[in-house]
């Protein structure tokens, strides 16, 4: 008995400073270190750095951005996939540029892989045939604005082929997309209703539905700006990059 006693006592007087912890502390770190890798590359891919420019087909904005990025505008063809570029400022600074495919089957895809790091948004719309195309641009230019992703990346809508004789104004494609956005946002909003608003991805755009549409009531910065890429006019476009 007064063995086991003896034996008791000795494994009591194990003091903590003789135990070894360093296996302890390495697994630690471990954890620890693996948890800065993961915030610094998530927040390394959501850094907005990107300019997108967006589209339906035949607008010009393919042609712009190989002017922009090239130094000189390329025969162009509907695009399959993006393409990814890079402007440098007067200032020296260099902007990565991202050309999203305008076809109606592959915008969606590609604006939402890039939508959470746009820096800012180009949309182009064909000035000749806007009024023909006035439910496919207003649906798409809905489809940017709405997402929570992009509430607050500014906008530059430019109005391309400003050169051509029927060419619609910035001020007349601007109040024609209010109007049509009053038609379109009736239908998202019947669609958000129809589903669980808190995993829905859109927001709601104006003040509210009895009230009509317009551009002021969005808290983003959203401009309209008149161009031509045949004359390379796009002198409103280049001062907004600049002010990037």
């Amino acid at each position: 008995m007064d063995k086991m006693n003896r034996k008791s006592s000795a494994r009591a007087s194990v003091k903590l400073a003789d135990l070894d912890y360093t296996p302890v502390l390495i697994a630690l770190a471990v954890i620890l270190l693996t948890f800065v890798v993961l915030f610094l590359w998530k927040r390394k891919k959501t850094v907005r750095s990107a300019v997108l420019f967006t589209g339906l087909c035949d607008s010009g904005k393919t042609y712009l951005f190989t002017h922009l990025c090239l130094g000189g505008g390329r025969e162009t063809f509907t695009s399959i996939k993006e393409n990814v570029g890079s402007f440098k400022t007067e200032k020296g600074r260099e902007l990565r540029m991202v050309d999203v495919p305008g076809h109606e089957r592959l915008r969606g895809k590609f604006f939402d892989e890039y939508k959470n790091v746009a820096k800012a948004i180009v949309f182009m719309i064909d000035s000749v045939t806007v009024q023909k195309d006035i439910r496919d641009v207003a649906d798409f230019l809905y489809t940017i604005l709405a997402d929570k992703a992009t509430t607050k990346v500014p906008v530059v809508v430019l109005c391309n082929k400003q050169d051509e004789t029927l060419a619609k104004t910035e001020t007349a494609i601007k109040s024609m997309l209010e109007k049509e956005i009053n038609i379109v946002r009736q239908t998202r909003r019947s669609q958000l209703q129809s589903v669980d608003n808190s995993t829905a991805s859109d927001t709601f755009l104006g003040k509210s539905a009895g009230v009509d549409f317009e551009f002021e009531q969005l808290g983003q910065r959203i401009r309209f700006v008149p161009c031509s890429t045949k004359d390379e006019k796009y002198d409103g476009l280049t001062a907004f990059l600049e002010a990037l």
